[in-house]
């Protein structure tokens, strides 16, 4: 047995350790704030994303907001308030969103734009809870309003640093604007929650400049929308990846190597978040002929995020993609000459891009996951699969998103509950792009794919 006096030199022991450690933590934290490499979770995880539907009200000038709505195509930021969850943010800036969705929307009587919102716009390093930006997409060409919501779920499912993401309540100045989907967007306060620091390079990989494209698409004549629920599965345009629509290899969005020039890589750069130097974009180049050459691919890419994120992208079949002649609608994050690929843009999967019907998305190849161009030019795809063990993970990841999503039910189950949380705001949006009908059927078809 320890006697009294034993006890006494154990517990001063143990204090002193406790001093020392709590000491040592505090100095070890303080060092990582001043390094900027502290983790952790920011609060516009809980107080913006944390709720079922996000609540945002958007307080505009009605003439500036005309105006703005007017000159879409311009993508001109406005000075707004907007109020999250109840909380009022300030001189926020405001602008219509997209590419071929912003000129579809702009060649109709519709104005339910998608939108980004800058809350440090016009107010140096405001946030939102820590977020900087983040955009408000309106479901078009998903009568769902759910193949987005599900394709990030999937992603953050098999380990993919996806954005986060919420439905949420649009109004403006008060009256109802629709349901939209709210996604954070990558710059430094992704970057900070998911790496730890800020001293990464982002780029949005677009390939397609649609110029004075007129928005006419198959199934919208004259300009109008096009139904969202044509045939079989949900969807909005045809297969322009088999057309042969513009893409990839031109602007360096295929990832093939061409050379060492900038400009060479145009989808890449131009679309750099923040500043770039040319060292920065060399360093993207080297990765690229590195992959070319199939050589090192460790020492340049994110060998197991690119898989998992291949393993997700092939499961929800998005096409608007690398996948196809469009080569875009991803992000490339590159730190320290390496690279890893982020999810972007899901509107049109699950067969959306081509009004495919069930068959053909369940049936879409796992191993040579393209279409409208060959497997050699998209060599992140093609050079990683000629890997007997990157092929062999890969298809591990894929089976775990089946046992994870698919078995026993679990994607019907999946599916009913999202439409528990959002069928009554659907059958309510003044402003959606199908009737509830529409959707209903939408969401039936959805189930089939599990």
């Amino acid at each position: 047995m320890i006697n009294s006096k034993g006890i006494n030199v154990i517990v001063a022991i143990a204090v002193a350790f406790a001093v020392v450690l709590s000491a040592a933590l505090v100095v070890a934290g303080n060092m990582q704030k001043a390094s900027g490499s502290l983790k952790s979770e920011p609060e516009y995880a809980n107080k913006v994303f944390g709720t079922d539907i996000i609540s945002i009200d958007i307080l505009a000038d009605e003439e500036d907001w005309q105006e703005m709505l007017d000159n879409a195509r311009s993508e001109q930021f406005i000075m707004v308030d907007v109020v999250i969850n109840g909380t009022k943010f300030k001189n926020v800036g405001i602008r219509p969103k997209g590419n071929s969705s912003l000129t579809q929307v702009a060649s109709s009587d519709s104005d339910r734009y998608s939108f980004r919102l800058q809350f440090d716009e016009y107010i140096k390093d405001q946030t939102c809870f820590g977020l900087e930006s983040m955009v408000l997409n309106n479901m078009l060409g998903d009568s769902t309003y759910m193949k987005e919501y599900v394709s990030y779920d999937l992603m953050r499912e098999i380990g993919v640093d996806a954005p986060y993401f919420g439905y949420a309540d649009i109004k403006i100045n008060g009256e109802s604007h629709g349901l939209y989907l709210a996604v954070e967007l990558y710059n430094d306060s992704y970057e900070q929650r998911v790496f730890g620091n800020t001293s990464g390079m982002l780029y949005n990989v677009k390939s397609m400049d649609m110029g004075n494209w007129d928005g006419n698409v198959p199934g919208a004549p004259g300009g109008g929308m096009p139904s969202m629920f044509e045939g079989g599965m949900p969807g909005m345009f045809g297969n322009f990846g088999d057309r042969g629509w513009p893409g990839g290899s031109r602007g360096g969005g295929s990832l093939e190597y061409t050379d060492d020039n900038i400009e060479s890589y145009s989808s890449i750069f131009n679309n750099v978040v923040g500043k770039g130097k040319e060292s920065d974009y060399q360093r993207v180049i080297q990765a690229l002929k590195a992959l070319s050459e199939g050589k090192e691919l460790e020492k340049y890419f994110d060998v197991d995020k690119i898989l998992r994120y291949l393993a997700a992208h092939t499961f929800v079949v998005n096409l608007d993609s690398y996948s196809s002649s469009m080569a875009q609608n991803y992000y490339i994050y590159e730190r320290d000459g390496k690279l890893t690929v982020l999810p972007w843009d899901y509107n049109l999967a699950w067969g959306g891009f081509q009004n495919g019907d069930a068959t053909s998305v369940i049936n879409f190849p796992i191993d040579t996951p393209v279409s409208g161009v060959e497997m050699s030019s998209r060599p992140l795809i093609e050079k990683l699969f000629s890997n007997a063990e990157y092929l062999e993970r890969y298809h591990s990841y894929l089976q775990q998103l089946i046992g994870k999503y698919l078995a026993n039910g679990k994607f019907e189950g999946k599916i009913k509950s999202l439409d528990a949380v959002i069928s009554e705001y659907v059958k309510n949006d003044a402003t959606a792009f199908c009737t509830f009908d529409e959707y209903q059927n939408a969401v039936s078809a959805f189930i089939t794919l599990g």
